[in-house]
């Protein structure tokens, strides 16, 4: 947000430089983000001076050429050559000295130089009104009034502006300061924590008065949700023409393009006083009458920048009798505006509801100076002060006279905010005791009302129009940034508290597992949030019925929370396989949304998703594709880091999951994970296999807190191993085995591994061998081999009677 300095200084008479201010705005949560300066014409006039024409002779050698000589203040005349039609002496002219830089149309700087022309001395110009840009005639030179004394510097005589230029970067919450008044306001009251006491000068509506109740345009507010005051008067007898220059002159220092002078004054106390305003031209209003409502959904509707829109059934319009207008606090039409032509307007002035236009605003991608004060909420009550403010500014301007009663249509006032402050908690909140007198000025320089003052509080009124200040904090945020951040002292003893927060905090047990991850060579990756509602189309457990919609989502691609990590992560996974990037390990913890009746949940997962090659290719090893059972060992690895073992496993086939394996304690499903279906892999334009695993992280939560873990000393004797070559049917699996196993031998059995599985030649129809090594030890003795056989031949007996299995 730009701010005039010049400007400022008309609401606040401050004789601070634009620096040392801008310093204190900044302190005040005014962030200066920088000073630019401003001439209203270019170069600001340095080095031209007023000069007298004392001769003027034929130039000898050309014929459309003057040799003159200029008295411009100095001990000597200098000569001047100039091919000027209209150069005569005894004229008072502008005159360009040696070393002053002029500027072109385009904005090019070029430099006066002594020189020759034609063989003729010239040491400096006379100039015409465009080449020192106090206009666009170049028919001749300027000429001056006789009564202008010599060598008089030109700036002082056009009255050049020059002016400092704050560009703000505000914060959507401080809409009280998006204009020059609110910034004056603030300003106020950090002058007077500087001991620098300045009235708050507002332009007086005083003179406002009715001239002629001769144009009677009738208003009628049809939705007053989303228009609580609506205000609106006539004026008549107007002539549209440029604005005058101290008008330009403001416009112009904050970037904005002069147009006539009605629109000229809307914007002018717009950025003045931060109230939005539109005029009508009065004869394009159908009926004479006003209609503040919406319309159909796709009604068409052109703006003021030639583009046909479609209308939302809860767009906000201006309408008259037969057409819309208007699109309220947002953009005006192209056929209500005001032209050269008009002659009479309807003048109005409004308070819009801010979410309404927000989303209006969005819909139609239309971001204006109006739509970004009126979504951020203005002052309700200063709604007629700046109508007549405008009004005035227009007859005094563009002449005309006040043609019709102010309609003001409020029927329901909003109420200014009443907080209540408390001392202590001022003192916890801001660190140090700030005296209460100095709390109170503080507060009444804000324009916020002490009702009463107590031992331990106070009692406030906050103004509507500061609807970011509805809570104690929020007060005692205001008393400290017009106090001074920096002012609030620092001690030298620092103190700290040691926090007993428990090693299974949620925060720390995926820094564990992120970390075990990445060093496995996989990627964390954080998809959004939200998601697409077609996704739910693609799994059967997944219900459109589930899907928490978006209020007002950017895009139907992200209208809903995402039920399920699966989609998001293939989509990078998709994103990275059409950038070359095929072989992929990634790992993401995120969340899960679902709306279940009345309910609305979230649960935490962790999804891991692989595909490609394990490793890069490299000479010296052999790439090997990732597969389920790369997977798995992952998944076991992360569990087995948390301490959770002796898992309940079942084979899954999911519509998602081509084949799997879920993994469960009791009735609590820890994680499933498999091959994902090619349907859904095509959907993503996904050839390639992708295996995907998913952990209910709020299960594994709490499942590991109850994780008891143990200590023992490394034993002191040596393991024994033993090898079975077992032939078992087809549908026996490793499960079963070591089940067995560790029934048969529960002290000294201490680990069974299945290192080889063989089916093929040479063996019976339906069989299978797989080979499984036993690891025994007896932590007290070392074990013989008498013992060591007793439990093989236990272990052999046993597998045969139970599971029907053959030594090979």
């Amino acid at each position: 947000m730009k701010i005039s300095y010049n400007w400022l200084k008309q609401f606040i008479k401050t004789d601070w430089d634009a620096e040392k201010t801008g310093e204190l705005l900044t302190d005040l949560g005014l962030e200066i983000e920088g000073i630019d300066t401003y001439e209203s014409v270019k170069g600001g006039l340095n080095g031209i001076v007023i000069g007298e024409v004392l001769t003027c002779k034929q130039h000898p050698n050309a014929d459309r050429l003057k040799v003159t000589t200029v008295n411009i203040g100095e001990a000597e005349p200098v000569q001047i050559v100039c091919g000027a039609p209209n150069v005569a002496a005894g004229q008072k002219v502008p005159v360009a000295t040696i070393g002053t830089t002029l500027y072109t149309a385009e904005g090019e700087a070029w430099k006066i130089k002594k020189g020759k022309i034609r063989g003729e001395e010239s040491h400096g110009m006379i100039c015409a009104e465009d080449e020192l840009g106090l206009g666009e005639s170049h028919d001749g030179i300027m000429i001056l009034d006789a009564d202008l004394k010599v060598g008089t510097p030109a700036s002082e005589v056009f009255k050049i502006e020059n002016d400092a230029i704050f560009e703000i970067g505000l914060t959507p919450n401080r809409a009280d300061a998006m204009s020059h008044y609110g910034v004056a306001r603030d300003l106020k009251a950090g002058l007077l924590q500087k001991d620098v006491q300045l009235e708050l000068i507002t332009p007086s509506v005083s003179s406002f008065h009715v001239d002629a109740r001769s144009l009677k345009i009738d208003v009628d507010v049809k939705d007053k949700e989303k228009a609580p005051r609506y205000c609106g008067v006539t004026i008549s007898g107007i002539k549209v023409e440029p604005s005058p220059d101290w008008i330009q002159h403001r416009l112009k220092s904050i970037g904005l393009s002069p147009i006539n002078n009605v629109v000229d004054i809307t914007n002018y106390v717009l950025h003045e006083l931060g109230q939005p305003l539109h005029a009508f031209d009065a004869n394009k209003i159908s009926g004479n009458k006003i209609e503040v409502k919406t319309c159909a959904t796709g009604t068409k509707f052109t703006t003021l920048d030639e583009v046909e829109r479609e209308l939302h059934e809860d767009d906000l319009m201006i309408c008259d009798a037969e057409k819309p207008l208007c699109i309220a606090g947002v953009f005006g039409g192209v056929n209500s505006g005001v032209t050269e032509g008009t002659t009479s307007i309807f003048l109005e002035s409004a308070y819009f509801n801010p979410v309404s236009i927000r989303k209006t605003a969005k819909r139609h991608g239309l971001n204006t100076d109006a739509s970004f004060r009126f979504e951020r909420g203005i002052d309700p009550n200063i709604t007629e002060y700046a109508l007549k403010r405008a009004a005035l500014l227009i007859t005094e301007i563009a002449g005309g006279e006040i043609s019709s009663d102010i309609s003001d249509t409020y029927p329901n006032k909003i109420e200014d905010f009443q907080v209540r402050l408390s001392f202590d908690n001022a003192k916890k909140l801001i660190g140090e005791e700030i005296p209460r007198e100095t709390i109170k000025s503080i507060l009444t320089s804000l324009e916020i009302k002490v009702n009463n003052v107590t031992e331990t509080g106070l009692g406030l009124t906050v103004p509507a129009y500061r609807n970011d200040v509805q809570r104690e904090a929020d007060i005692i945020e205001e008393i400290l940034r017009v106090y001074g951040y920096n002012n609030v002292g620092t001690t030298e003893k620092l103190n700290a508290s040691i926090s007993n927060s428990t090693r299974f905090e949620d925060y720390k047990l995926q820094n564990i597992i992120g970390n075990q991850l990445a060093s496995q060579g996989f990627y964390e990756i954080m998809t959004n949030s939200l998601t697409t509602a077609k996704y739910t189309e693609l799994s059967d457990q997944l219900h459109t019925d589930n899907n928490v919609q978006m209020l007002n989502p950017l895009s139907t691609d992200l209208g809903v929370m995402r039920q399920s990590l699966l989609f998001s992560g293939l989509e990078a996974v998709a994103y990275n396989i059409n950038r070359k990037r095929s072989d992929l390990k990634l790992f993401e913890f995120g969340k899960t949304y679902h709306h279940y009746s009345d309910n609305r949940e979230e649960y935490k997962h962790l999804s891991l998703f692989v595909t490609g090659n394990k490793s890069e290719e490299r000479w010296n090893t052999s790439v090997t594709a990732s597969d389920f059972f790369y997977l798995k060992g992952t998944v076991e690895a992360i569990l087995q880091r948390l301490g959770l073992n002796r898992l309940k496993s079942g084979p899954i086939k999911t519509d998602v999951l081509s084949e799997g394996v879920s993994l469960s304690v009791g009735k609590k499903k820890i994680v499933s994970f498999g091959l994902v279906k090619k349907s859904i892999l095509k959907h993503f334009g996904i050839s390639q296999p992708v295996l995907y695993a998913d952990f209910n992280w709020d299960n594994v939560l709490e499942l590991v807190q109850h994780n008891a873990i143990k200590f023992k000393s490394i034993p002191k004797f040596p393991e024994v191993r033993r090898d079975f070559a077992l032939l078992i049917d087809k549908n026996v699996t490793f499960e079963d085995i070591y089940t067995v196993a560790q029934q048969t031998e529960k002290q000294l059995l201490k680990n069974v591994n299945l290192f080889d599985v063989y089916e093929g030649k040479n063996l019976p129809s339906g069989k299978k061998s797989y080979a499984v090594s036993f690891t025994l030890q007896d932590e007290h003795k070392t074990l013989n081999d008498k013992q060591i056989d007793k439990i093989m031949s236990k272990l052999q007996s046993n597998f045969e009677s139970k599971l029907g299995a053959e030594l090979r």
